[in-house]
């Protein structure tokens, strides 16, 4: 591991003994210097509230943007809290919602549905903290060793996960789900047209994987949503474990992935500016269409 990253990593550790309070300010002033600096990322933060909320005026969509970028700070500054406070803590600091014993009562396989929000992180933790089903996911590895490293520390640090690198293909996650563990799924990113259809998501076709409904239909699983949320002012976090749906998936995997980008949009509109706006989802496009990012 290299010095910048040994320094990196001790900053957070030592900022997770602050005050949730004192973190949350210094997150939202880096999030606003941020906004200024990260262009790109503002730019396709910009874009993206464009092309899915094109009801809001000019100023409106600056202005989520800009609040956007606070959440989004605060969410890296306070990795620290989730990768190295002591339990006790985090649970006095996140508040669950909803039926979160579920998974460890169903007799059938589990599939959390987690959208990226940016409290998502703080979803997986609570999964290990306030229930006791094992659980799998899977993440995008880092291109720094150190990083990565760190990122599987922290989120397997209380010993009842599994956490596959997407390059490593469906079987292990497979082999986990059926030996027990629950799927913490992330099912909202564009990773290009393998496996996935153009879905409207806000009416905007977007590259979204078939796979949730494939995947659930295959292994006999139920799904339960997940929606993760940062309060203001340092007040903690609210993890919401949603009813399960009874009547997915159903023989149509097309008609399944139509309502769930459905029902992120209803969550999204819910909570517009802690969705993680400044990723690229409609990066792939059909078959000739020019890019919605140029």
């Amino acid at each position: 591991m290299n010095v910048g990253v040994r320094a990196v990593l001790a900053l957070l550790r030592a900022f997770q003994a602050l005050p949730l309070a004192v973190q949350a300010a210094v997150g939202s002033a880096l999030g606003t210097l941020l906004y200024a600096l990260a262009r790109s990322r503002r730019r396709i933060a910009l874009r993206n509230v464009e092309l899915c909320l094109p009801e809001l005026a000019p100023p409106a969509r600056r202005a989520l943007v800009r609040e956007h970028f606070r959440w989004l700070a605060r969410s890296i500054l306070e990795r620290g809290l989730l990768w190295y406070a002591p339990p006790q803590r985090l649970k006095r600091l996140i508040r669950v919602e909803g039926d979160v014993g579920f998974a460890e009562r169903s007799d059938r396989p589990v599939m959390w549905l987690v959208p990226h929000f940016v409290a998502l992180d703080v979803a997986g933790q609570a999964t290990q903290l306030f229930q006791s089903r094992p659980v799998v996911s899977i993440y995008q590895t880092q291109s720094s060793p150190g990083f990565d490293a760190a990122i599987r520390a922290g989120r397997l640090r209380f010993g009842n996960g599994i956490l596959l690198s997407r390059r490593e293909g469906v079987r292990p996650l497979t082999r986990a789900v059926r030996a027990g563990h629950a799927f913490f799924n992330l099912p909202d990113m564009d990773f290009g047209r393998r496996d996935a259809d153009f879905v409207p998501f806000f009416g905007v076709p977007a590259a979204t994987l078939l796979a949730p409904s494939k995947l659930a239909r295959a292994l006999g699983m139920v799904v339960q949503p997940v929606v993760a949320e940062m309060l203001p002012g340092g007040r903690g976090y609210v993890v919401r474990f949603l009813p399960p749906w009874d009547d997915w998936p159903t023989d149509d995997a097309l008609a399944d992935t139509r309502r769930m980008n459905a029902w992120i949009e209803a969550q999204i509109r819910r909570l517009p500016a802690q969705y993680l706006w400044v990723h690229k989802r409609f990066k792939t496009r059909p078959p000739g269409e020019p890019s919605l990012y140029a």
